[in-house]
């Protein structure tokens, strides 16, 4: 019998959930980038300004090079480097944070009685979203004149330390994808799944894939963002310093979240699968349930919490935005994976098990229309960003595959329907065919051993008639070719996703390129609250200077950007940092802040909520070792 297509007129189906569900996120996206044309957030650090600027001709060598970013960076102590005509250096190679005001920049100095020619500056850092960036440009003393500089061609990140980096987010993407996916699937659409053995292999090989993916993370994460050495990805010192940062503690999170995901798939398809008391079995789905949603959000924050939305405008939202977006995609790619083995690879899938996934993926497309709506939002910027940037060419290929897979989600929910109507047939001529082997066993008078003998027989033919029925089932065999088209086509859209999670976004961009044609800006001011406050613990590498910006210095919510130097100006690496807020006026407070270490003697801490405006005294403990640390107050005016 040949599979004939599904006519495109009236559904079978009560609610045309699928069309809506195109209808809703076409809608949905691209009033998305209709509203991108407010403020929206930066991701990756871009440089925005230079003193001096690329390509100047200044009279006499200046006394330092400045750089001015987009956004917070992390530099070490050979991030910025200013090469000669002759391809000597000609700074002093210690980067000097002149961050003040909301304005982030960075300088060097140069040496005295530099020579007139072109001196080419390069520089490499770390963005506050965990991905490094890099860049070089020139400028001339007196006129311009020949270099025999010769820069490295790779960017940052780059190489084969950056590619095996970069596999490595793939695979951790694809991993929690099946992970969560296919439990998702389990628990919510196909119960008696759990103990299928092709189920239990999707689910397994998620967190295998996983957890490899994000140990390997962690060790290529030092030569990715320094070096580029893949034989510094097992120097301790290297990945001590990784696990001061907030992508470390995102890695190692994640691998403790993952070990209590073990015992979920140990309980889900151990004790789970083989419990047979409905109500027993009902109590434990809730638990597995809950637990499950717990840890996967957690693995999901793990990425919220070093990457883009941890930057930029309102991270207090974007952060728990993206956790809803991850879980929605897992939800649905993973649930659609899980589907497609279940189609090929076991005798029993059910249509109503169908149907439940049906319905979780029209919920989870809902979630991605409204959470993508806001990542636009916040990485667009502009029509211009949109059609004019890498990032908005790869959003615009996203938003098609998005509607190409919704379409042929639609076609498959035909072909559930048309299965859906012939279920009960194949059910009752399994119930006969279930009926005939019992007459048969009961008639025979045979020894045990043949009994057994028979019974193996008898259940390797079903099973094959089973499958030779499933094959020949038209409804069914076109809506396993659909769900593998749908698959095929998330795969392409997951790659997609991975690529614009490492890509500059639009906004950054072209802020980027307006830059490198204007004079770097003047610090800002305007509301900003900027203290300096030297110290003394009393103990060895104990005195200091804390520089504090509170940005936008108001009453709601603020962040803080707070470094600690020692009395060589040079950055000082202290085991703990805390701040205080009090407005003794009206008895509020002390209102406490734990700022996380983004780099060696820089903190950070976004959200801090200023409930009122008035004269604030602002506290700051500093402990240099396990017995020495200091607090040190000031009063100032905020709001």
């Amino acid at each position: 019998m040949t599979a004939t297509a599904p006519r495109f007129g009236p559904s079978p189906i009560r609610r045309p959930l699928a069309a809506v569900a195109l209808l809703a996120t076409l809608t949905g996206l691209l009033f998305g980038l209709v509203l991108a044309g407010a403020s929206p957030a930066s991701a990756h650090a871009a440089l925005t300004g230079s003193d001096p600027q690329d390509g100047a001709v200044v009279a006499t060598a200046p006394e330092e090079v400045t750089l001015t970013f987009s956004e917070q960076i992390a530099m070490g102590d050979d991030s910025i480097r200013v090469l000669d005509p002759s391809g000597k250096r000609a700074d002093d190679g210690a980067p000097r944070d002149l961050t003040s005001g909301g304005a982030v920049r960075y300088g060097v100095q140069l040496h005295s009685g530099l020579p007139d020619g072109t001196y080419t500056v390069a520089w490499q850092a770390v963005s506050a979203d965990s991905h490094p960036v890099s860049g070089a440009f020139t400028f001339s003393v007196g006129a311009p004149s020949e270099t025999t500089v010769a820069l490295p061609s790779n960017e940052a990140g780059g190489g084969l330390v950056g590619a095996l980096y970069g596999i490595a987010r793939y695979a951790a993407y694809a991993g929690f994808i099946l992970l969560a996916g296919g439990s998702a699937f389990v628990l919510a659409c196909w119960q008696r799944g759990a103990g299928a053995l092709p189920m239990q292999r999707l689910v397994v090989r998620g967190w295998i894939t996983l957890t490899a993916a994000t140990l390997a993370m962690l060790l290529l994460r030092s030569p990715y963002t320094g070096s580029g050495k893949l034989g510094d990805a097992f120097d301790l010192d290297g990945l001590q310093s990784v696990l001061d940062t907030k992508p470390g503690a995102a890695l190692v999170s994640r691998l403790l979240l993952l070990g209590a995901s073990a015992l979920f798939i140990a309980v889900l398809f151990g004790a789970y699968a083989k419990r047979e008391d409905e109500k027993e079995k009902q109590d434990l789905t809730f638990g597995l349930a809950t637990g499950g949603a717990v840890i996967a959000a957690g693995i999901a924050g793990t990425w919220a919490l070093a990457e883009h939305a941890s930057t930029g405008i309102q991270p207090g939202i974007a952060m728990p935005v993206d956790v809803l977006h991850l879980l929605a995609v897992a939800a649905w790619l993973g649930g659609l994976t899980a589907l497609l083995v279940a189609l090929y690879r076991t005798p029993d899938i059910t249509s109503g098990a169908v149907r439940r996934f049906s319905r979780m993926a029209f919920g989870s497309v809902l979630v991605l229309t409204a959470t993508g709506l806001y990542q636009s939002w916040r990485q667009v910027g502009s029509w211009s960003a949109l059609t004019g940037t890498r990032y908005g060419q790869l959003l615009l290929v996203k938003v098609a595959l998005v509607a190409v897979l919704v379409g042929v989600a639609w076609i498959s929910r035909r072909w559930t329907g048309r299965l859906t109507e012939h279920a009960g047939s194949v059910s009752a001529a399994d119930d006969t065919s279930g009926a005939d082997a019992a007459a048969v066993t009961a008639d025979e008078e045979v020894d045990p051993e043949r009994a057994a003998q028979l019974s193996r027989q008898r259940a390797a033919l079903t099973a094959t008639k089973e499958k030779r029925a499933r094959d020949a089932d038209p409804d069914r065999s076109g809506l396993r070719r659909s769900v593998m088209v749908e698959t095929g086509i998330a795969v392409v859209l997951l790659i997609v996703t991975t690529i614009l999670t490492s890509t500059e976004p639009g906004r950054t961009e072209e802020e980027a390129a307006r830059g490198n044609t204007t004079a770097a800006p003047a610090p800002v001011t305007g509301g900003q609250v900027n203290l300096s406050l030297p110290f003394d613990t009393g103990g060895q590498n104990g005195k200091g200077t804390v520089r504090l910006d509170i940005s936008p210095g108001g009453t709601g919510s603020n962040s803080v950007h707070l470094w600690v130097d020692g009395t060589d100006e040079r950055p000082l690496d202290v085991p703990e940092v805390k701040l205080a807020f009090t407005l003794e006026s009206k008895d509020i407070g002390p209102l406490p802040v734990a700022p996380d270490r983004l780099t060696e003697g820089h903190w950070t801490a976004s959200g801090v909520q200023i409930p009122m405006a008035g004269d604030w005294k602002v506290a700051v403990t500093v402990r240099t070792s396990d017995i020495d640390q200091t607090t040190i107050s000031k009063n100032v005016k905020i709001g």
